[in-house]
C-alpha cells in the first residue's frame, strides 16, 4: 500500500491526496494514518507546498465526512429508535439507551466532533450521531473542520520532519489504530452475546 500510495500521489498531487482523504473517510481501511505522512513526504522532497498538501488533507476528509453527517440526519433519531425498538440486540442499543446518548450528545456535540475527529477507528462514525441529533450543519462543519485540520497537520507535518523516515509515522499508528478496532468489535460482540441479560 505504501508504494501504491506513494506513486498515486506523485501523479495526481494535490488532488490525488484529497479523493485519498475522501476515499478513507467512505472505506476507512485506506488509512490517514499513511496517506498525509506520505503527503507531507513528498512535500519535503520539494514536490508539494506542505500547507497545500494538508489543505487538500482536510478538504477531501471534510467532504467525505459530511456524507456521514448527511447520512445520519437522513436516518434520524425517531427511525433509529423505531429501529431499535426491534433489532436492538444487533444495535446493541435499547430507545432508552439512545435517549440518553441523545441528551449527551445534544449538550457536548461540539467537543465530541472536534475530539472525535482525532482519534482513529472513531473519526468517521462520530458524524453519524450528529447528524442523527440534528447538530446545524454549520457547526457540524466548524468542529469537524477543526479537528481535521489539527489531524491532518501533525501527520503530514510528522512526514515531512521526518522525510525518509516516514514509514516510523505509519508504522507506529497502524497497530494503534487496528487496536482501536479489534477493541471496538470485540466490544460490540460481547454486547451483542450479553444484549437484555441486566433486564432479565
Amino acid at each position: 500500500m505504501f508504494e501504491w500510495i506513494t506513486t498515486f500521489i506523485e501523479r495526481t498531487g494535490y488532488i490525488g491526496i484529497a479523493l485519498l482523504m475522501l476515499a478513507e473517510n467512505l472505506f476507512p481501511p485506506i488509512p490517514s494514518e499513511v496517506i498525509m505522512p506520505l503527503a507531507g513526504f513528498t512535500a519535503a522532497r520539494g514536490e508539494l507546498q506542505i500547507m497545500l498538501a494538508v489543505l487538500a488533507g482536510v478538504i477531501g476528509s471534510v467532504i467525505g465526512t459530511s456524507f456521514w453527517y448527511l447520512l445520519g440526519r437522513w436516518i434520524g433519531m425517531h427511525r433509529m429508535k423505531s429501529f431499535a425498538a426491534r433489532h436492538g440486540r444487533w444495535l446493541t442499543l435499547t430507545p432508552q439507551d439512545l435517549d440518553s446518548a441523545e441528551a449527551f450528545f445534544s449538550r457536548h456535540c461540539g467537543k465530541a466532533v472536534f475530539l472525535g475527529r482525532l482519534v482513529p477507528a472513531i473519526r468517521t462514525l462520530i458524524s453519524v450521531p450528529a447528524g442523527m441529533v440534528e447538530m446545524s450543519f454549520g457547526r457540524f462543519l466548524l468542529y469537524s473542520t477543526l479537528g481535521t485540520v489539527l489531524w491532518t497537520t501533525l501527520l503530514a507535518g510528522a512526514g515531512y520532519v521526518l522525510e525518509s523516515q516516514y514509514r516510523v509515522v505509519a508504522e507506529w499508528l497502524d497497530p494503534v489504530t487496528n487496536a482501536i478496532l479489534a477493541i471496538a468489535v470485540l466490544w460490540y460482540i460481547y454486547r451483542v452475546a450479553t444484549f437484555g441479560s441486566k433486564a432479565s
